[in-house]
């Protein structure tokens, strides 16, 4: 699976989710496009999944009718998120198109 981490999306992140093609949005130079262009362009670059910790998205984009599957982290925190990265993993997986899905981190 191709999934693309947005700009907040801890980058040690892409180890634990292993067998999947990771790409950042500053790798694919997409670092200054805002969530609709980025969706877009990450649809039309055949990403199926994108991670990100914009807990707004579902808010500020009509997510009806996306191919790309939505992962949304609620914290930018790596070591709140590595101790539930097992849990993102398993979301990244089972991510379908046009899916999203809302992983809550908490406070440890």
């Amino acid at each position: 699976m191709h999934v693309l981490f947005d700009q907040g999306t801890p980058v040690p992140l892409r180890l634990v989710i292993g067998s999947h093609v990771v790409a950042t949005a500053f790798e694919q130079g997409w670092a200054t496009l805002k969530n609709g262009e980025l969706l877009q362009a990450a649809e039309d670059a055949g990403f199926e999944v994108m991670v990100t910790t914009d807990t707004n998205l579902k808010y500020q984009q009509n997510l009806s009718g996306r191919k790309i599957a939505i992962v949304v982290l609620t914290s930018t925190s790596w070591p709140r998120i590595k101790g539930v990265a097992a849990a993102i993993a398993v979301a990244v997986g089972d991510a379908t198109a046009g899916s999203y899905v809302e992983i809550t981190i908490p406070w440890v």
